[in-house]
Order: structure tokens, then C-alpha cells, then sequence
């Protein structure tokens, strides 16, 4: 059986890998702790649960939904936006629900992207960006990033010809892999760029509620003119603890979400209403759970930061995101020092080449895990860097 070519310029899903190598630990009696998927251990809060079962008893909500999403759902978004960022949205023509961000990312290539265009992807980047461009036939171009930047794409940097064959540019702020925030400056110039090369912005804002210090970060919807060349995508995964549920939605400019709602309309039949409901509940519910897990997560940043600073690594305390951004000790490359903390502490890293080129050097650090692991997770990596190459990790009950 012959796959399609394009299927060739795939690269192996990264976290499928690290699923494999670390099933494979375990299957050789190895406590592993996993540092790698940003999968939240904590639970959906419960109004939101109670929510679903509820709904779910609705003979109304068996049938098909709506392909955009219910008009409750796309309500509770604009509301939200309005309350969260101060930004109006019309819930009929540029409110989309979706079946999880990572859907909606995937598929904007395919609307905007004809074979041979380019598509501006950050490097270091979550890979759906770049992947997604290729199954459009685009190619991604690589945008680097740097810590002296603080994790912000020079712009200006992009070359003429390159930026005159884009149609999309991907943002992410709060930034996966490195935990980077960007400034309304930066969204300003952002913008700006996509007008000068008539360029589509998508920014991926699934972090924006897992914040710190009192920090809030923005929309880019929030700059004057954004929604003229922006569509911007939200998960409830993260926010909410959510990412079993699948659901999300795609805000901003009303031809993106249109075009996109058509691609959508041929390719999937939407959200089952009951989880609509539950998002719904979610959006319009008490801000205390989510307030309470981001606590957990700022001790656990607060714990993890110290702990590897002890031992001697320069790792920054982000503002948001439950990511640490690590760089690799000296003698290691990324994939090295994340195959070393496997072999020698049973400690399931991400390794930053998986992000891109910019990523080599650092490895992700996902501080979903409970604290105990944490600081368990601290200790391994510490008594792994003075262990000898070739020392495989213990069975269960290592310390």
C-alpha cells in the first residue's frame, strides 16, 4: 500500500516517541516520571462536569449540533472575550467553536495555504505549526527565536521574498515550548506586518489564563486593527483541565472563521452539544477553580526553579505556562540529556530539538505532575548527573 508523498515529509509525532520509550521503562519495572506532555493531573472542576452529565441527559443534545457550534457556546465566548480582554466579538460571524485548538490549527493551512506557499512558523514552535503547513503542500519557514530576544520573533529579520509568499503567520503567546510572553508592542509590530504583506495572523492563545505574579497576558485582538488580519484560537484544555474533552473555539477576523467554518463543515460535524454545554459552564462559571490549579502550578514553578538552580542549572521562573524552558548541562545535546535523564533517572523530559532547530539546547520541563513528583523528579536529575553513562535507570522504589 503507497501513502500519499506528503505523508513522507512527516516527522514522527514527538510526544507519540516519548509515549513509546517511556511504556517501554515501565515495562521493565521503572518508576518513571513523566515530565514530558503538558497534560494537566488535576481534575475538571466539578460545575463543569455536573454540567456535562446533566446535558448529556438531554435527548436534544444526541443529535447532530450545529457546525459552527450552538449559539449558547458561541455566546459564552464573545462574553468571555468582552469580560477577559475587553474585546467585542459578533458570536455569529467571528465565534467558531472547534473540537480542540489543536484542530483548528491544523486545519488553517489547508484554507489559506495552496502548494508552494510559505507559512512563518516560531522556531522553537509546537509542531502542528510546521506539520500542518506541510500537509497543505507549504513550506514552513523558520522564524528563530532566542532567550536574548526573550523568546519573540525578529520580525524584521524575515526576508522580503519569503514574507511576499506567506499567507499565515503562527504566534503563540504564552509561548510552548519556551514559556515566552510578548508584550502588546510586539503584537503591534505583529500586526503591522501581517497589513504590509497581507499575511494572516494565528495566534494560538491557549495559555493566556495559566499566568503568574499577576501577570495577564493579552490578545492580540486587543490592538487596534488586529481583526483585520488575525484569527486567534483557545483551548479550554489548559484553562479548565479539559483536555480529554476536546473542545476549544477560533475568534477574530470574520472571513478566517468563515472560510475555516466551510473546511470544517465537510470534514467533521461538530462538537457534541453536551460538551458545549459543559464549556458553557465552564466560561460563564466561578474563577476560583482555575485561580487554585494556577496556584499549584506557581508552587510547583516555585519549587522546580529552585531545585534545578541548586544543582547549577540557569533556568528562568516564567510568567506563565506550567513549562520550564532548561538549557542542557555542558557535553550534551537536547536529545542526549533527555535520553541520559531517561537511562539514569526514569525522568521523561521533552527535548528542545523537537521544536525546531532554535529548540537545540534546551529541554521542556512540564510541571504537570503532583508536587511530591516534582521535587522526587528534582532529586533523580541530581543524582543522575553524577552517575556514569551506561547506568541504566532502577526498577520501581528508586529515590
Amino acid at each position: 500500500m503507497r501513502v500519499a508523498r506528503r505523508m513522507h515529509k512527516i516527522p514522527p509525532y514527538m510526544f507519540a516517541e516519548l509515549d513509546r520509550r517511556r511504556a517501554a521503562l515501565k515495562a521493565r519495572g521503572v518508576d518513571v516520571i513523566s515530565l514530558g506532555i503538558g497534560d494537566p493531573d488535576l481534575p475538571t472542576p466539578d460545575h463543569i462536569v455536573e454540567a456535562l452529565i446533566r446535558a448529556a441527559r438531554d435527548p436534544a443534545t444526541h443529535q447532530y449540533p450545529p457546525y459552527e457550534g450552538t449559539r449558547e457556546y458561541r455566546q459564552a465566548v464573545a462574553d468571555w472575550y468582552a469580560r477577559r480582554f475587553g474585546v467585542a466579538l459578533d458570536p455569529n460571524t467571528e465565534v467558531l467553536a472547534l473540537i480542540g485548538s489543536k484542530e483548528g490549527l491544523a486545519h488553517l493551512p489547508w484554507v489559506f495555504v495552496d502548494p508552494g506557499d510559505m507559512v512563518l512558523v516560531s522556531d522553537p514552535g509546537y509542531p502542528v505549526y510546521g506539520t500542518a503547513a506541510l500537509m497543505a503542500e507549504g513550506e514552513p519557514y523558520p522564524v528563530p527565536m532566542s532567550r536574548e530576544r526573550g523568546w519573540v520573533p525578529d520580525l524584521g529579520a524575515v526576508p522580503p521574498d519569503v514574507a511576499r509568499r506567506a499567507r499565515l503567520m503562527f504566534l503563540n503567546y504564552p509561548n510552548n515550548p519556551t514559556a515566552g510572553t510578548a508584550e502588546p508592542g510586539f503584537f503591534a509590530e505583529a500586526v503591522e506586518f501581517a497589513k504590509r504583506w497581507d499575511i494572516l495572523i494565528v495566534h494560538d492563545n491557549t495559555y493566556s489564563e495559566i499566568a503568574y505574579d499577576g501577570y495577564r497576558p493579552p490578545s492580540v485582538l486587543q490592538l487596534p486593527g488586529a481583526k483585520d488580519v488575525a484569527i486567534e484560537l483557545h483551548s479550554l484544555s489548559k484553562t479548565y483541565c479539559m483536555t480529554g474533552w476536546r473542545i476549544g473555539f477560533a475568534v477574530g477576523n470574520p472571513e478566517a472563521v468563515r472560510a475555516l467554518a466551510a473546511l470544517k463543515m465537510n470534514i467533521d460535524s461538530g462538537q457534541f452539544a453536551a460538551v458545549q454545554a459543559a464549556g458553557v459552564a465552564a466560561l460563564r462559571g466561578p474563577e476560583e477553580p482555575t485561580r487554585s490549579r494556577v496556584a499549584v502550578w506557581q508552587r510547583r514553578r516555585d519549587a522546580a526553579v529552585a531545585g534545578l538552580r541548586a544543582i547549577g542549572f540557569d533556568v528562568a521562573a516564567p510568567r506563565a505556562t506550567f513549562y520550564l524552558w532548561v538549557p542542557v548541562p555542558a557535553g550534551y545535546d537536547s536529545v542526549g540529556f533527555t535520553a541520559h535523564l531517561l537511562d539514569h533517572a526514569g525522568v521523561v523530559v521533552t527535548p528542545g530539538a523537537g521544536y525546531g532547530a532554535g529548540g537545540e539546547g534546551f529541554v521542556r520541563v512540564s510541571l504537570t505532575v503532583p508536587d511530591e513528583r516534582v521535587h522526587e523528579a528534582v532529586d533523580r536529575i541530581r543524582s543522575a548527573l553524577s552517575e556514569p553513562a551506561g547506568r541504566p535507570a532502577e526498577p520501581s522504589g528508586r529515590r
